[in-house]
């Protein structure tokens, strides 16, 4: 049976991702403008009932009005000014656009701002108050044509008849000012299909034709429009200003106490991107899902190739392979051997470097020790001669002064003892100052003897680093005697010993007076050595001994020439941390 291509399995694939992902973009816009009616038809509401509100302070201004004593007997023509300042004063308290007082045949008797004598008998809120209802309408006032809403409120005679009516003209720019440009388009079109109020100005007096879904402009031809249903979801298509939507859902809301209709325009362009992003995520993850599968596909075919190449040759490879082990076997066996006598060899000649360094000491320590021993047998006789003559006092401070001598031999000792011993504690806090004092010491013989002069410029206390006490002391001693050796036959012998105690590390910098180094890059390899060759002074282990060593720590140490003549060796030591030790 043939097998079918990767090929037309990838493109099926692809295809099935597009319909999932069209069914998700779908669900996800579905779902998003759901959530924009509710939010729509909300704000909606908002509007017409701020409208409503505030429609509504001028009609039960024209309620409570109507009945002021102020407009009773106005068929008397000297009462009709008094009338007009109270209708203005309240007019301008109020912020109504004109209050005007009429009869029962139209004629206006008294106003705020209007013409004294106007007919209003042809209005329709005037006719609607004359059967003793409260009437209302809209329309444009005054000459400047300004919209405006009118409420009509009866007056009654003592006979219960209809004796006039209070008119009160709402401006209507006045109630649209405070929610214009809060909310998402709203506007709001009377029974002749005209838009009468809006928070878009750009959309007054636009007209719904019959049978239209849309508006047309009042002065100009019909813009780009158009309307469909998406799941019970009428969305609206149009190019009507910067300030609109292209793309809007649209709602709307009948007001039967203002007689309008609220209609509003919300941008779906979120919803549209919030389905999209929805979709482009179901796809990334479908596709990222079966380009893994494909890859795994692929590479099991070509594992499953492979292994059958690799089947053929096992058979033949089995017996090399077998003989290939026993020789690796061996020479893992070897090889762990001499990394063990490398190691062995490695302690040796670490053990051989404090040797020798105790050997180049040894005349300095004998000398060190021998002045002791004849300063406690001189205070020792002179302690006796004084006892014998009776002078205990004097006595005693020889004999405080041969505790001493003792005490100063015990302490050479003690650092011999040390630093000829084999350590074997693991590495741990150590006083970098206490083992740069104990490594002066065990030097200070042989520099008195060459007349070197070292300047230690000790800290106040002490410097807490990482490493091993009994190693470390022995680089110290390393560095010291090489400098001595450096410095032999030369007028000035000055060494000196510095601590920089800054950053993460410290650094030890040891200053000689010598010849300097004359390559630096060989300095720290075994047997490199600027001493005569054969003689007694070493074998150029010294330094490639302290190297290692300092490496050991996790420290470094370099050497350089330094800018006013000699070599300066620098070694760095981490800082002891009890995080570390832990």
């Amino acid at each position: 049976m043939k097998s079918i291509s990767p090929r037309w399995i990838v493109l099926a694939f692809v295809l099935g991702v597009a319909v999932v992902a069209a069914g998700i973009w779908r669900y996800g816009y579905l779902q998003a403008l759901g959530q924009l009616t509710q939010r729509a038809e909300a704000d909606l509401a908002l509007a017409s009932d701020r409208l409503a509100t505030q429609l509504q302070v001028y009609q039960e201004l024209a309620v409570v009005t109507v009945d002021r004593p102020g407009l009773r007997g106005l068929e008397d023509a000297g009462r009709r000014p008094v009338a007009s300042a109270l209708l203005r004063r309240v007019a301008d308290l109020t912020g109504a656009l004109d209050i005007l007082y009429a009869d029962a045949d139209g004629r206006v008797l008294a106003a705020a701002q209007g013409i004294v004598g106007a007919d209003l008998s042809g209005t329709a809120y005037f006719r609607r108050a004359m059967q003793g209802a409260l009437g209302s309408d809209h329309g444009l006032a005054g000459p400047e044509r300004r919209r405006a809403y009118y409420f009509a409120a009866p007056a009654f005679g003592a006979d219960g008849r209809v004796t006039g009516a209070l008119v009160v003209v709402a401006d209507v720019e006045a109630v649209e000012r405070s929610w214009r440009g809060g909310l998402p388009a709203v506007y709001f079109v009377d029974a002749r299909r005209a838009v009468f109020i809006a928070n878009r100005s750009e959309l007054l007096f636009w007209r719904r034709e019959p049978g239209q879904a849309g508006l047309t402009p009042a002065g100009g031809g019909a813009l780009p429009f158009s309307a469909g249903r998406i799941g019970g979801h009428e969305i609206w298509r149009l190019d009507w200003g910067q300030y609109l939507p292209r793309r809007a859902l649209h709602l709307t809301r009948a007001l039967p106490v203002v007689g309008l209709t609220g209609e509003i325009l919300i941008d779906v362009a979120p919803a549209r991107r919030l389905a999209g992003l929805q979709a482009a995520t179901v796809a990334a993850i479908c596709l990222a899902f079966g380009a893994v599968l494909f890859l795994a596909t692929e590479r099991r075919r070509a594992l499953a190739q492979a292994n059958a190449k690799l089947e053929a040759r096992v058979a033949n490879r089995t017996r090399a392979l077998s003989e290939t082990n026993v020789m690796l076997r061996r020479e893992v066996a070897e090889r762990e051997e001499a990394e063990a006598a490398l190691k062995q060899a490695q302690a040796d000649l670490v053990q051989a470097g404090k040797l020798s360094a105790l050997g180049q000491m040894s005349a300095g320590i004998s000398h060190e020790l021998n002045q002791p021993l004849m300063a406690i047998r001189q205070f020792a006789d002179n302690g006796a001669a004084f006892l014998a003559r009776g002078k205990a006092e004097t006595a005693g401070e020889n004999l405080r002064r041969i505790a001493e001598m003792a005490a100063r031999m015990a302490r050479i000792i003690k650092n011999l003892r040390a630093f000829a011993r084999n350590e074997s504690e693991p590495m741990g806090k150590v006083d970098l100052v206490q083992v740069i004092d104990s490594a002066v010491e065990l030097t200070a013989a042989r520099l008195r003897a060459e007349g070197v002069r070292l300047v230690w410029a000790r800290p106040d206390g002490p410097l807490f680093v990482w490493g091993g006490e009994v190693r470390l002391a022995q680089v110290f001693v390393n560095l010291i005697n090489n400098a001595a050796d450096a410095m032999t036959g030369r007028a000035k012998r000055r060494i000196t010993i510095d601590i920089e105690d800054e950053g993460a590390r410290l650094a030890v910098s040891l200053r000689d007076s010598g010849p300097g180094i004359a390559d630096p890059d060989k300095i720290f390899e075994p047997f490199y050595s600027t001493k005569e060759v054969g003689g007694d002074e070493g074998m150029g282990l010294g330094l490639s001994i302290s190297y290692g060593l300092v490496q050991s720590f996790g420290g470094n140490i370099r050497g350089a020439n330094a800018a006013g003549g000699g070599a300066v060796f620098t070694v760095e030591l981490d800082r002891f941390r009890e995080e570390r030790a832990a």
